[in-house]
């Protein structure tokens, strides 16, 4: 039962990682998301950046797991998402964005089409609206991750805000 309004925040962000909608997030839903990405930017599964995707997108999904499927059916509930933010994460963010950390570095990487080692704020819009943001909301939070106003979005930006994001304080 979701009862504060700090477990109802973390509860709209659920569906962020439920992919497919069906009610828990799996496996398949990270896999599904680096597919969806590496479609969006013309990468191949096969190409180092689509592999490193896809293994962080695994280690994504295995912290996640490790830290929220409290039964062990591999399959995250609504439920278990929130209790599992509350009791574990609320108080240490670094935990989740150390989990995210190798998916987020990957998808930076797939979304750089340049090659300098950063996406543009377009680019991260790009991620944001493929993973299932609003394009609107998409493109007002990838001006917000470009912290220094550089027009570019590195690991370093991006990485402590998914964790603020999905760790909001109380």
């Amino acid at each position: 039962m979701v009862t504060s309004e700090y477990e109802r925040r973390i509860a709209a962000r659920f569906a962020t990682f439920d992919q497919d909608g069906n009610g828990y997030i799996d496996r398949e839903d990270f896999s599904r998301a680096a597919k969806a990405l590496l479609a969006e930017f013309g990468t191949a599964a096969r190409s180092d950046k689509g592999q490193a995707l896809y293994i962080g997108a695994e280690a994504f999904w295995q912290g996640m797991a490790g830290i929220a499927d409290r039964d062990g059916d591999q399959r995250i509930t609504r439920e278990e998402f929130v209790n599992g933010a509350v009791k574990r994460l609320r108080d240490n963010p670094d935990r989740f964005a150390e989990i995210a950390r190798p998916f987020l570095s990957a998808a930076l990487a797939v979304a750089d089409t340049d090659g300098d080692g950063a996406a543009t704020v377009e680019e991260a819009a790009r991620v944001l609206k493929v993973l299932g943001v609003a394009e609107e909301t998409a493109r007002t939070a990838a001006a917000a991750l470009d912290a220094d106003g550089d027009g570019k979005v590195v690991e370093d930006e991006i990485v402590p805000a998914f964790a603020r994001y999905f760790t909001v304080p109380e």
